[in-house]
């Protein structure tokens, strides 16, 4: 009987990648939700623009990670 409890290894190889994709779906909702603004109401342009710019926070986190990543995979071969 296996141990099903045992975490998995950490494979961090292809979490650059991963985050860039998640940027771009990001990036595609955000440019989305411009475009469905003109036909919104008052309170729904609030709350998309609200939305938009957690999209806009999220991005520069990701980016952010994506930089750490970057260094991280660089470095750790010296």
């Amino acid at each position: 009987m296996t141990d099903h409890n045992q975490p998995k290894p950490d494979d961090r190889s292809d979490n650059v990648e991963k985050l860039q994709e998640m940027v771009q779906d990001t990036i595609q909702n955000l440019e989305a939700a411009h475009d469905t603004m003109q036909f919104a109401t008052g309170e729904e342009k609030e709350q998309i623009q609200a939305k938009n710019k957690r999209r806009e926070e999220a991005i520069e986190g990701m980016r952010s990670e994506i930089k750490d990543e970057y260094r991280h995979d660089n470095h750790s071969d010296s």
